[in-house]
């Protein structure tokens, strides 16, 4: 690449980094990072196809300014914590706002396809769910009780094994991520056809309105990190697939760092939802009010700090 186009194609990032580094801009940790790795690694290739020119120099000196604001405060302050949950992680995903859309779309497809299986194929439902659980659910509607078996086990014991469970699944959804993002897609797959299967079983027993009331009071929380889970494997994902300007591992490792921290802010949210499922849940007595007021604010929750919040933070700083 000749050196005139090379500056043509890169200029505005620098540009950007300039202004981020003389003005004291504030910006997400791994944003600056980022943006670091990547002045760092224009050097590299100045180096190699442009020795001795005005723009190996000028990148030279704002990867040293850089490495030096970087460095000059990297300690940590006490309230690290709170400003990562609060600041740099929400601000942070806000550029994956393309994936979490894209998994919702997914899972919502995945999701309806369960339906109309479940619709078109008596068996369908048995061979998803197990003879097991449909039998059991069976004998619990002739019961008059369909909702027994969130009290069947100890309170303490359904919390801490859904909890387990919940973030084996998150982590397994990030994880397979680096199958090109295929593996994510299965697991998706895999746990929103059984959704959609689900939720019909109880639509055929004349009990979608019971099923739905009493299993949202945890699902909402436990099903929506599920998706953002995935997000986090689509992530890692499109890393692979797109590196962009960086080298194709230097993109992965960025794609792990990234969807590593999703997988980490949805932890409490997979416990809260477990206490949900294990302690609150299980009170099928409880009025229609209560049940939907906590599914409400359960999901006005999710979509206030993953898709709101995010963007207004985005708006404050760049405006």
């Amino acid at each position: 690449m000749r050196e005139a186009a090379f500056i043509k194609q890169n200029k505005d990032k620098w540009l950007k980094f300039e202004s981020v580094l003389a003005n004291n801009t504030i910006i997400a940790p791994d944003a600056l990072s980022d943006l670091y790795i990547e002045i760092t690694d224009h050097l590299s290739y100045a180096q190699t196809f442009y020795p001795n020119s005005e723009t190996l120099n000028y990148l030279n000196h704002l990867a040293a300014t850089a490495h030096q604001k970087i460095y000059k405060t990297k300690k940590e302050k006490k309230n690290r914590f709170y400003t990562f949950w609060v600041k740099e992680f929400p601000l942070e995903f806000y550029q994956y706002q393309k994936q979490l859309a894209i998994t919702f779309f997914i899972c919502l497809v995945f999701t309806l396809i369960g339906i109309y299986s479940a619709s078109n194929d008596g068996a369908f439902i048995r061979s998803i769910l197990g003879d097991a659980y449909v039998n059991m659910t069976l004998d619990n509607i002739e019961n008059d009780d369909p909702m027994a078996v969130y009290k069947k086990s100890g309170e303490v014991n359904m919390f801490l094994g859904i909890t387990i469970n919940n973030i084996r699944v998150a982590l397994t959804c990030f994880s397979f991520g680096v199958l090109l993002g295929i593996g994510t897609v299965y697991v998706l797959m895999q746990n929103f056809i059984m959704l959609g299967s689900f939720q019909y079983f109880f639509y055929e027993k004349g009990l979608l309105w019971e099923s739905a009331r009493t299993i949202w009071i945890h699902g909402t929380i436990e099903i929506s990190v599920i998706i953002i889970a995935g997000c986090a494997g689509l992530v890692v994902g499109k890393s692979i697939l797109f590196p962009g300007t960086y080298t194709r591992l230097t993109s992965f490792v960025q794609g792990v760092k990234a969807g590593l921290k999703i997988v980490i802010s949805t932890v409490p949210l997979f416990v809260i939802a477990g206490f949900l499922e294990g302690f609150v849940t299980r009170h099928t007595e409880m009025p229609d009010w209560l049940a939907i007021f906590i599914i409400l604010t359960s999901l006005g929750f999710i979509v206030f700090y993953y898709v709101i919040y995010p963007r207004y933070l985005y708006k404050r700083i760049n405006s």
